[in-house]
């Protein structure tokens, strides 16, 4: 089970950070305002799909089979979400909440950070996913 949820949370990630994200800016019509607000919609859903599929892999991690490579991969992942949650989205939020009241301004840099943590996070559930298939 552990891997099913794994890769169940890889594909999310997928799907919504490195497709869903960037394409609706190239919708027609799609203003920054209205993909900021898409966004956040979206990614509020995401993360806490993320954090129910956090607890069951934890779950399944502490009542079946285990190994020190899955418990590891399992801790990376949770620590870049938990960074991801409670560092880089309020970061998000505040550039967000301004360019929606109408503001202008500089781009956000915790926008680069939460796309290289979510790079990591991919990388991460690949790993969990396989060591959980090995058994390793």
């Amino acid at each position: 089970m552990t891997a099913a949820f794994a890769f169940t949370w890889l594909g999310m990630v997928l799907a919504i950070s490195f497709l869903e994200a960037p394409l609706k800016f190239r919708a027609p019509d799609v203003t920054l305002r209205i993909g900021l607000g898409i966004g956040r919609l979206v990614f509020a859903a995401l993360n806490r799909i993320e954090v129910l599929l956090a607890v069951a892999i934890w779950v399944t991690l502490l009542i079946g089979p285990r190994s020190p490579a899955s418990l590891a991969a399992a801790g990376a992942v949770v620590l870049v979400l938990l960074l991801q949650l409670a560092a880089v989205r309020p970061a998000l939020t505040r550039r967000s909440d301004r360019v929606l009241a109408g503001e202008e301004g500089p781009r956000s840099r915790a926008h680069l950070v939460y796309v290289g943590l979510e790079v990591v996070k991919v990388v991460t559930l690949v790993a969990l996913g396989a060591s959980a298939l090995a058994g390793a």
